[in-house]
């Protein structure tokens, strides 16, 4: 019991920091805003509601995911005309913003306190 004691504490510090992490990296009121503008209408205000069931959940995706799949997008890595297009305008701060903000939001990706 102990150790599954100690073992919670640290998962529940790991997730503080990663959490705290994401915001250091990236502005999410700058992330928040930027989204409105150009994430929204697919994503959902805040990443947790796509308007189409292709069409992925943003909200509570790792910080880094997010940054990667960005640039991904950006360089032709990955291939979807929209988000090409999108992405092609985004600097490396307005990824890491839009990041910021999709990270901390709260989904039904993962278990939020």
């Amino acid at each position: 019991m102990k150790a599954r004691t100690i073992a919670s504490i640290a998962l529940a510090v790991l997730a503080t920091g990663v959490m705290h992490d994401a915001a250091a990296r990236g502005n999410a009121e700058a992330g928040k805003r930027k989204a409105a503008q150009t994430c929204a209408a697919c994503h959902g205000a805040d990443g947790a509601k796509p308007s189409a069931p292709d069409q992925p959940i943003l909200a509570g995706q790792y910080y880094d995911y997010l940054v990667k799949a960005l640039s991904d997008y950006k360089s032709g890595k990955r291939n979807n005309a929209i988000m090409k297009g999108f992405a092609a305008s985004l600097s490396r701060q307005d990824m890491e913003d839009l990041a910021a903000w999709f990270s901390t939001q709260k989904s039904a990706l993962h278990f939020q306190r």
